[in-house]
């Protein structure tokens, strides 16, 4: 129930522009966003070691 309303509240415009919050498209994360990619960290880390992510790859030294 709380999901689908973070989801509805996602899709509507808010009254004023300044109340606009990021969220994930993916999970509806409201915290951690990603602007680049316009994800959350959990689903960008997610998606990059999937490989779904073109041009993002693991750091490793």
């Amino acid at each position: 129930m709380a999901r689908s309303q973070a989801f509805a509240k996602l899709v509507r415009k808010p009254k004023f522009k300044v109340r606009h919050h990021n969220r994930c498209p993916v999970c509806g994360r409201p915290r951690g966003f990603y602007r680049k990619f316009n994800l959350c960290r959990i689903c960008l880390r997610l998606l990059a070691s999937r490989g779904d992510l073109p041009g993002v790859i693991k750091a490793s030294w």
